[in-house]
């Protein structure tokens, strides 16, 4: 009777450890993603930044020449 009331005991403990092992794991690669995208989406984003900067220097020099014409 003890000796099955310790394996009760063991097996709880063992899938306690297990789930805790795969939810870590599960974490880990969570994070994992979570970084790739940010690398990935740095490129795109710096892409997206110099195609905005330069419409905007278009901008102000068609609104520097319409002032010199004065429109």
């Amino acid at each position: 009777m003890q000796d099955q009331r310790i394996e009760k005991i063991a097996s709880v403990a063992v899938n306690i450890t297990k789930v805790l092992v795969i939810t870590y794991l599960g974490f880990v690669e969570v994070f994992k993603i979570g970084k790739l995208l940010k690398e990935k989406l740095d490129g795109e984003f710096d892409i997206s930044r110099k195609w905005a900067s330069q419409a905007y220097l278009i901008l102000k020099k068609r609104e520097a020449e319409r002032k010199v014409a004065g429109v």
